[in-house]
């Protein structure tokens, strides 16, 4: 299998992670975009039409979109997916919460503080991300209160999506001192066999650009 990706792409990073800890063969096909490789007519045209990584191709299987990455691996090779219909929905339900309220804003947040140009960071948006981050993180870690996992009794997806962006080292303008529910199950998912850091599973890193 080969992921196209990038070390600084949380999405990139969900589905890394998972063919990382499932002990699937993969190789990383690094991606530019910080030069704009994924807005050109070749990616776009012969990869991904939406123009974002990752992209997952598997002999004739080409996917996109982390969460759709991470289902196919999980009912392809049988990891991480749920056992149930229940747990399955259940993981489907917070790979759906953490794409629309904690990876997105994450994201966000992390690209405009650390990788625009200081005078270029629009303080009110930066603000406003924030909050909402906050409060991702408040229902985050308030969930994990009688519970080392997400969903069951061991990793599942939904850990591998919502823990995407929070490895990094990049700051988001505040700690999670407030929330150290999230720090002790950040720190059981990298201490699973085979876990490694974004930037060490995938090729990309600010200081090549430095």
């Amino acid at each position: 299998m080969k992921l196209y990706c990038f070390g600084e792409s949380g999405h990139s990073y969900k589905a890394a992670l998972a063919l990382e800890l499932a002990g699937l063969e993969w190789t990383p096909v690094f991606v530019d975009f910080f030069s704009g490789a994924t807005r050109g007519d070749d990616f776009r045209g012969q990869l991904n039409e939406m123009g974002e990584c990752p992209v997952l191709i598997d002999g004739d299987v080409s996917l996109t979109q982390s969460g759709v990455i991470q289902q196919y691996l999980s009912d392809t090779y049988g990891h991480f997916g749920g056992s149930t219909p229940d747990m399955k929905r259940e993981i489907l339900r917070w790979q759906l919460w953490d794409n629309h309220k904690l990876s997105s804003m994450a994201g966000m947040c992390r690209f405009l503080m650390n990788f625009l140009p200081e005078d270029k960071r629009p303080a009110e948006v930066i603000a406003f991300l924030q909050g909402r981050l906050r409060a991702a993180y408040g229902i985050l870690d308030a969930h994990l209160s009688d519970r080392d996992w997400i969903v069951g009794q061991s990793v599942t997806n939904a850990d591998l999506t919502c823990c995407g962006y929070l490895y990094y080292p990049e700051p988001f303008g505040f700690d999670r001192t407030e929330w150290p529910r999230i720090d002790t199950w950040l720190a059981r998912i990298s201490a699973l066999p085979a876990w490694k850091h974004p930037y060490d599973l995938m090729p990309g890193n600010p200081s090549d650009r430095a």
